[in-house]
Parts: structure tokens; sequence; C-alpha cells
């Protein structure tokens, strides 16, 4: 089935922490990211004023001071944002509106949650079996939270899905290492 849609897929997911060099360690201890690039270097004059404002719609008087692109395994980048700003709120709840966690896909959930957890992650439980449409042997996610309080979903379906009975659509799913 062929979509006439001028999106490819998602380049990256944008990230506002408090410290982008503790950030940066966290995600590369716990996730394996690799830097790609400093798009704003900390110490480098920082981006302000009111046509950012305009164009960003973030509180008058904020700035971005640093900004790096990671590499996240084979899926979207991670683009971390450090500002300052008068008021800076915790981040959302899975409750409250708007991007409420991104997830990443790991072939040993064991495995990937102990190095999570390592690297000051907090994981919410144990895995859970995924939902009805989703189900099969192996099939399960858990969900965690970075130091600063982004949630981050693990997932793993190596089963085929009950959905896929139902439409010839798949969801995306990074190919097999190596």
């Amino acid at each position: 089935m062929a979509s006439d849609s001028p999106v490819r897929g998602i380049d990256h997911v944008g990230i506002t922490v408090p410290d982008l060099e503790a950030a940066t360690a966290f995600f590369v201890e716990a996730l394996g990211a690799q830097v790609l690039y400093d798009t704003l270097k900390k110490g480098q004059t920082p981006q302000e004023g009111e046509d950012l404002e305009r164009r960003l719609r973030f509180l008058r008087g904020s700035s971005i001071r640093a900004m790096r692109l990671l590499r996240l395994g084979n899926g979207p980048s991670l683009e971390l944002f450090e500002y300052a700003a008068p008021e800076q709120r915790p981040p959302a709840r899975p409750n409250d509106l708007g991007l409420q966690h991104f997830a990443v896909y790991v072939e040993d959930m064991d495995a990937a949650l102990a190095r999570f957890q390592a690297a000051g992650g907090e994981v919410f439980s144990r895995p859970h079996e995924l939902p009805p449409l989703e189900q099969g042997p192996g099939n399960a996610f858990c969900y965690a939270k970075a130091p600063w309080g982004t949630v981050i979903e693990f997932i793993r379906y190596p089963s085929p899905q009950p959905y896929e009975t139902h439409t010839a659509l798949r969801r995306w799913k990074p190919p097999q290492r190596g």
C-alpha cells in the first residue's frame, strides 16, 4: 500500500536537559549513544532574542546555551538542548499532554535495563507483556526514567504480533545488528 505522504520517517527527537555534558554521558553509558556533533557548543554565544522566542515560542528571556546531536542505534537521532530560562518546568508525566516518552528497541531486555540503572536511570517495574494486539512469545515492554525525568520505554517484539493478521502495514522495527 503506497502513501502519498511527503514524510519519510522520524529524523530526531529533541530533549531539553539540565546539563548537556551529564545528559550526554548518561545516554552514552545507558543506551550506547554516540556524539555526532555540537550545533552550539557550551561556552559559545547563546542563541536568544525576540526572533528566536517567536520561532520556538519559548518564554521571554530564555536562551539556548548548548545543542548536541547524538546517534542512537539504527533509528532517529537524539537532539539535546540545554536552555537557560527564567522558569523551567519538570518533564511531562505520561498522563500530561504532549510528547510523553520515546521508545528504544532492545534485543536483551534484562541487560538493557541493568545498563540503564547502572548509568543512573530509574526502572519503573519489571518488563510486562505487550497489549493484546502486540502479544507474542518474548514481546515485552518496560518504562524507565532518565536522571532528569525524561521517560524512556524499552520494548522488544521478536514474535509476530496479532495485529499483523488485520493489515498489510507493519510498524517500523530497527534491523538486526551484524
